[in-house]
């Protein structure tokens, strides 16, 4: 009799794993993950040295991981086990007081950090002519750090910022975050960062708008310049698509509209579209709501502003950023011409040869630290 139990276990395993493999080769690849807000791994391409340096391995495994068969549900489920058993963790996702999610911030790798740090130094050597800034803002985690729940820790990200601070070279200027988000400036009503998301807010952006405007010598604008207007009040972000917490109060998205309106039109290299708004509405019906700042993501964006010749405090401004700059955007466009906007993640081109091409002589680097310590793409910066 335990031969046959052991024989009908066998069996079961074996017909539940051939039904699984079978789904995961008929069931159609999304590209996108709706609910956990983000790209799904590609099929990885096979190339003999992509096979030596492990690239292939680690891609491999992502898309099985990324498409196995109702992974969401999987993903759903555990979240639902987890918060039965009272745990305050999920997915690398603290759930911490007054509403706050918190992705986990390890110490980095120093040894890549610096190899990143290096690309930045390089890049101002290659453009020694170049007025260059780099805007290095941290994430709630480093801001909010006493929010986090009890025994939960986080790796400061002052000592990161520090670090990278001491280690840019001198022919940029450097701002650092945390001295212009201070938590004693914000308030359940003027928040510095989402509650459920990993950007920072409006009025977040603001501040960083108005820091590195002083530190180009423009006059920023006030907060009494702007009709500031909530867009929606339902945003549940990217930390709770990961935690998948219940019981969380949404967050609101605000814009900041001035009352001298600019005319704006942007090109999106990656389409060939050309719009006159830099908000898609129709992001704030949809699970991502962020991307109602310029549509989301894109490798290259190019602004047109119609300002008046009197105010133009400069005429080119390339932003090389990650999706921080998206929110910051929008201010800029009071002061600069004609500003280019490209997504170090997603760009393929050479951005010297890029530069040249379009007399641009002036650069803004905007990255938030999570993503800062971890991006290869920074490496581009290089050539």
């Amino acid at each position: 009799m335990k031969k046959i139990i052991d024989r009908l276990y066998v069996w079961g395993f074996l017909s539940i794993l051939g039904i699984m493999s079978l789904l995961f080769f008929v069931m159609p690849k999304e590209t996108f993950s709706e609910m956990e807000n983000r790209n799904l791994q590609k099929v990885p391409e096979l190339t003999w040295e992509r096979i030596f340096s492990k690239e292939f391995s680690d891609d491999a495994e992502a898309f099985v991981t990324d498409h196995f068969p109702f992974r969401t549900e999987w993903v759903a489920s555990k979240s639902m086990m987890e918060q039965l058993r009272l745990q305050k963790e999920n997915n690398g996702i603290y759930k911490g007081s007054d509403g706050y999610l918190f992705e986990k911030f390890q110490e980095p790798n120093y040894e890549e950090l610096q190899k990143y740090v290096d690309a930045v130094n390089k890049f101002t050597v290659n453009h020694p002519d170049t007025n260059t800034t780099f805007l290095l803002a941290p994430n709630s985690v480093g801001v909010h750090a006493e929010r986090l729940p009890w025994l939960a820790y986080a790796y400061p990200q002052n000592k990161v910022n520090d670090f990278i601070g001491g280690q840019v070279s001198d022919n940029l200027s450097f701002i650092n975050g945390f001295n212009f988000l201070d938590p004693a400036s914000s308030n359940d009503e003027k928040p510095l960062f989402y509650r459920t998301d990993h950007h920072w807010t409006t009025y977040g952006a603001y501040l960083g708008y108005r820091a590195y405007a002083e530190e180009m010598g423009w006059k920023p604008l006030s907060e009494e310049d702007f009709n500031i207007r909530t867009v929606t009040n339902s945003f549940l972000g990217s930390y709770h698509t990961r935690g998948q917490f219940g019981g969380l109060k949404p967050d609101s998205i605000q814009i900041y509209e001035p009352h001298t309106q600019v005319e704006t039109e942007m090109f999106i290299a990656d389409s060939g579209e050309t719009v006159t708004s830099l908000y898609d509405d129709s992001f704030l019906r949809k699970k991502d709501k962020y991307s109602y700042f310029q549509g989301g993501v894109h490798a290259l964006v190019k602004l047109t502003n119609k300002i008046d010749p009197q105010k133009i405090d400069l005429n080119k401004l390339l932003i090389i950023k990650d999706s921080y700059a998206h929110s910051m955007l929008p201010f800029l466009t009071n002061h600069v011409e004609e500003i280019h906007m490209l997504d170090i993640r997603f760009y393929n081109g050479n951005i010297s040869i890029y530069m040249e091409e379009n007399g641009i002589d002036s650069v803004l680097m905007l990255f938030n630290t999570s993503t800062f310590v971890e991006e290869r793409g920074l490496l581009k910066l290089k050539y």
